[in-house]
């Protein structure tokens, strides 16, 4: 397993992956709110990267977590980063489109949900058809993604989600059409001087307030304190 990255507690190979591991992944893993006990789903799992980190964070509390992965080289690498971490029986991965399988749960059984979702709406395709299914819309649009959440989520349950600043403000113009409501947001710049590059989003079926947060990643040369305190029980060298 020297392919790869290296976390505190596991090892991710995302070889063959349409889309590696990634700071916003890490950021999207370490910032989800999963203190609910019951089931987390990671929407296009790729790499298993957010579902691991899920298991290091919740596994005492005897949470289980379904990998949800469309693309067949990437539910392979996924299976195999979860058999070699330490919650292997915590973790389980189907191959699926996540519209269908959606269709065979019961609704409203889900406390907890992370997505890494696609986000280019247009321009040139990747050539790698793997990038492309990563990245682009057109194989999970907006909407759709968010119907399936609604059908999915608990009533209490809550899904985070990580996006471009401009696709984010639309996902959440989308997601009150479909019953859903930003619960809490948090916006991402890489220094103090640069606009907004990211937003970290968390969405519940049950209308609130929303709680507005702001995170820099880098000061002065070297990561933020609070990016620090964010992910250091991830990151070897934190």
């Amino acid at each position: 397993m020297a392919k790869g990255f290296s976390f505190k507690q596991f090892h991710v190979n995302d070889h063959g992956c349409g889309m590696p591991v990634s700071t916003d992944g890490v950021l999207l893993g370490a910032w989800a709110d999963l203190s609910r006990k019951g089931l987390i789903v990671d929407i296009g799992t790729g790499s298993g990267l957010l579902a691991l980190m899920a298991a290091q964070r919740t596994h005492t509390q005897g949470n289980l977590i379904t990998a949800v992965e469309i693309d067949p080289a990437a539910a392979e690498a996924a299976l195999q980063n979860f058999q070699h971490s330490p919650w292997p029986d915590a973790l389980s991965l189907t191959q699926q489109d996540i519209r269908q399988w959606a269709k065979t749960q019961e609704q409203g059984t889900v406390t907890s949900v992370i997505c890494n979702p696609p986000y280019f709406n247009s321009g040139e395709q990747a050539n790698c058809q793997a990038r492309a299914t990563a990245r682009h819309t057109d194989s999970l649009p907006h909407i759709e993604l968010l119907e399936a959440l609604r059908f999915l989520l608990a009533d209490d349950g809550i899904a985070s989600l990580i996006l471009p600043t401009y696709e984010g403000e639309q996902l959440l113009q989308q997601a009150e059409q479909t019953g859903l409501y930003c619960q809490r947001r948090c916006d991402v710049r890489t220094s103090a001087s640069k606009p907004v590059s990211r937003l970290l989003i968390a969405l519940t079926p049950v209308q609130t307030a929303t709680r507005h947060e702001q995170l820099v990643i880098h000061e002065h040369g070297h990561y933020s304190a609070a990016f620090t305190a964010l992910t250091r029980d991830f990151y070897l060298k934190m």
